[in-house]
C-alpha cells in the first residue's frame, strides 16, 4: 500500500540515538562536575594530611634537631630534605628557624630568605595547615614546630601544588569521560540493532507511518458491513469490527476483546468453525435470527499466531433463495400439469372425433371438478392469500412426488386474521420447509400423505402442524434435526439440513414454540405456535 509523499521524520533509531546521547551527556557532566569538585576538595584534604605527617615526621626526627644546633644547619638539613620530598611525593619541605628563615628549599636561591606563608600558629607550637601561593605557586602546605625540651627551635613546612592536586582530579575525570564515550558507542550499536530488528518486524516502516497505518486500519473495520474477528493463538478475541458484533449479537468491543471464543455463547456449530485449526470456506452456519456464511484463515508466522474469520450475512438471500427454490417447484409442478393436461386434452378431442361427445364433455367435467374441488377445499379452509397459494403450489408438487398432501377439517385462517407483524416471508419459511421435509419423509411409503393444519386458537396464537407418514422422528434426535446440517437423507448437490434450521430460527425470531412429536399412525408430527395478540402489539409500536 504506497501512502501520499509527505516528509520522513528522523527515523526512531535517530530519535532514540539522539535521546541516548543527550541522556548520557547531561549525566556524565553533571557526575563530572560532581565529581571535580567532591575529588578536588576530597584531594586536597588527602593533601593536607600528607603534609601534615611529613612535617610532623621531619620535624621529630632527632637528626633534625641536632642539625639546627650546628653552625651551618642548611649544610645538613639540604640533602635531608629533598631526600624526604622524594620519598614521600610532596613537592617541597623546608625547615626554617623560629622566625621563619629558610634552612632548606628545592630552589637553593630561596635558602636563606623569609618563608611565604603564615607561621605564627606554629610559633606557638601548633600545627597549621592552609593553601597559599607561594615561590613553586599555589600549594597545600602544613607548618609544624620543631620542638626542644617545650621551646620551639625550629619550623618544618611540607606542601603539595594545588597544580599536582587538579592533575589528579583530571586524570578522573578524563576516565570518566572515556567510560561515557563507550557507553554511548555501545548504546549507538546497540539502538542500530534493536532499530533493525523493529524494521524487521514493522517491515520497513517508521512511527509516523505505523500511526497513520493504525488510522487507516481503524477507519476501515469501522466501514466495512462484512464482519470481521480476529483470534489470538489461545483462541481469545483479539479484534472485531461493528459488523461482527452485529451479526454475531455479542456486546461491544471492549466486553468481547480477550474473552475466549467458547465464552461468547454462539451456536455450537459456529463455535466449532472458529476454533478449527484448518480453514473454512463459505460455511454456512446459524445465529438466533441470522443465517452466516463463514470463512476463516490462520495467521501463521512459523507459529500459529491466531485466525481470522470474515462473517457475511445472507440472511435475506437464504429466504430468496428458499422462495426461488419454491417457486421452481411451482413451476415444474405447473409444467407436468401442463402436459397432463395436454394428454386430458387430446383425449377430448379424440373421444369427439370418435363421435362421442357425450362421454367427451363428461370426462371433461369430471377434470375440472376435481381441481375446482381441491381448490375450493384449500381456500375454504385457509382463505388468506399466502398461505392458501402455498398449500396450492405444494400440493401440486407433493402430487408429481407420488404424495397426497391434505388440508385437515379443522384448519381454518380466515383472511385478515394475520398482523402485520408474522410477514409472508416467515410464513412461507416455515410453513413451505415444514411440508417439503414431510414430503421427503413420506416419498415411497405406503399411502404416502401430508396433513398440514393451520388455525388460530382462540386468536391469541397461530398453529401450523404438518403431519406425514414417513419413518417418524428418533426421540434421541428431537432437538438435533433442528441443528443446521442433520438430516436423515443422502445430501443432495446443496446439501441438506438447513430447512427444519432456518424454520427454528425463523419461529425463535417470532417467539414462537417449535415441536416435534411422534404421529398416532407412524411418522412425525412438526407443530409451530406463533403468538397472534404479543405480535400484533410488536406490529404496532
Amino acid at each position: 500500500m504506497r501512502f501520499p509523499s509527505v516528509p520522513r521524520p528522523r527515523s526512531l533509531a535517530g530519535q532514540l540515538f539522539a535521546m541516548q546521547a543527550v541522556l548520557i551527556a547531561v549525566l556524565v557532566a553533571g557526575y563530572a562536575l560532581f565529581t571535580y569538585v567532591s575529588d578536588r576538595h576530597q584531594a586536597e584534604e588527602a593533601a593536607t594530611r600528607q603534609t601534615t605527617a611529613v612535617a610532623r615526621s621531619v620535624a621529630d626526627s632527632p637528626s633534625v634537631r641536632s642539625a639546627i644546633h650546628t653552625r651551618d644547619p642548611s649544610a645538613r638539613l639540604q640533602p635531608y630534605a629533598l631526600q624526604v620530598m622524594r620519598g614521600t611525593e610532596v613537592d617541597f619541605v623546608t625547615i626554617m628557624s623560629p622566625g621563619g628563615i629558610r634552612w632548606t628549599h628545592p630552589d637553593k636561591n630561596e635558602i636563606g630568605k623569609h618563608y611565604l606563608g603564615h607561621i605564627e600558629a606554629a610559633q606557638l607550637g601548633h600545627t597549621y595547615s592552609e593553601t597559599y601561593k607561594g615561590t613553586l605557586g599555589v600549594s597545600v602546605r602544613t607548618v609544624t614546630p620543631v620542638n626542644e625540651n617545650g621551646r620551639v627551635i625550629g619550623l618544618v613546612s611540607a606542601g603539595i601544588k594545588v597544580e599536582a592536586i587538579s592533575r589528579r582530579v583530571q586524570e578522573q575525570v578524563t576516565a570518566l569521560l572515556g567510560v561515557a564515550a563507550g557507553a554511548l558507542v555501545l548504546g549507538a550499536v546497540g539502538t542500530y540493532v534493536i532499530n533493525a530488528r523493529l524494521r524487521r518486524h514493522t517491515h520497513g516502516m517508521n512511527a509516523a507511518e505505523l500511526s497513520r497505518m493504525h488510522d487507516y486500519h481503524e477507519a476501515a473495520l469501522h466501514a466495512v458491513r462484512e464482519g470481521l474477528l480476529m483470534l489470538d493463538g489461545q483462541y481469545r478475541v483479539a479484534l472485531i469490527n461493528d459488523g461482527g458484533q452485529e451479526l454475531l449479537g455479542v456486546g461491544s468491543e471492549g466486553d468481547v476483546v480477550g474473552r475466549s471464543v467458547a465464552e461468547l455463547g454462539l451456536p455450537a456449530p459456529l463455535t466449532g468453525a472458529l476454533l478449527a485449526s484448518e480453514p473454512r470456506v463459505d460455511e454456512v452456519h446459524l445465529t438466533a435470527d441470522r443465517v452466516l456464511v463463514v470463512n476463516t484463515s490462520p495467521v501463521s508466522g512459523g507459529e500459529r499466531r491466531g485466525t481470522v474469520a470474515t462473517l457475511r450475512d445472507v440472511t435475506e438471500l437464504q429466504s430468496l433463495m428458499g422462495e426461488l427454490d419454491s417457486e421452481r417447484g411451482f413451476t415444474q409442478a405447473l409444467r407436468s400439469q401442463a402436459h397432463e393436461a395436454a394428454n386430458r386434452l387430446h383425449t377430448v378431442v379424440s373421444l369427439i372425433e370418435l363421435g362421442r361427445a357425450s362421454e367427451a364433455v363428461d370426462f371433461a367435467t369430471a377434470e375440472l371438478e376435481l381441481a375446482q374441488a381441491l381448490t375450493d377445499q384449500v381456500v375454504a379452509a385457509v382463505s388468506e392469500p399466502v398461505l392458501a397459494a402455498l398449500l396450492l403450489g405444494k400440493t401440486a408438487q407433493a402430487n408429481e412426488r407420488g404424495v397426497e398432501l391434505v388440508v385437515s377439517d379443522e384448519s381454518r385462517l380466515d383472511d385478515g386474521l394475520l398482523p402485520e407483524s408474522l410477514s409472508a416471508r416467515d410464513l412461507v419459511t416455515i410453513l413451505g420447509n415444514l411440508i417439503d421435509n414431510a414430503v421427503d419423509a413420506a416419498q415411497g411409503t405406503v399411502r404416502a400423505r401430508v396433513t398440514v393444519t393451520a388455525y388460530a386458537d382462540d386468536d391469541a396464537e397461530l398453529v401450523m402442524r404438518v403431519t406425514d407418514t414417513g419413518a417418524g422422528v428418533d426421540p434421541a434426535h428431537a432437538e438435533l434435526v433442528f441443528q443446521r446440517g442433520f438430516s436423515t437423507k443422502p445430501a443432495g448437490p446443496g446439501g441438506r439440513g438447513l430447512g427444519l434450521a432456518l424454520v427454528r430460527q425463523a419461529v425463535a425470531r417470532l417467539d414462537g414454540t417449535l415441536t416435534v412429536t411422534e404421529a398416532a399412525e407412524g411418522g412425525a408430527v412438526f407443530e409451530v405456535r406463533l403468538p397472534l395478540r404479543a405480535a400484533a402489539v410488536g406490529g404496532d409500536v
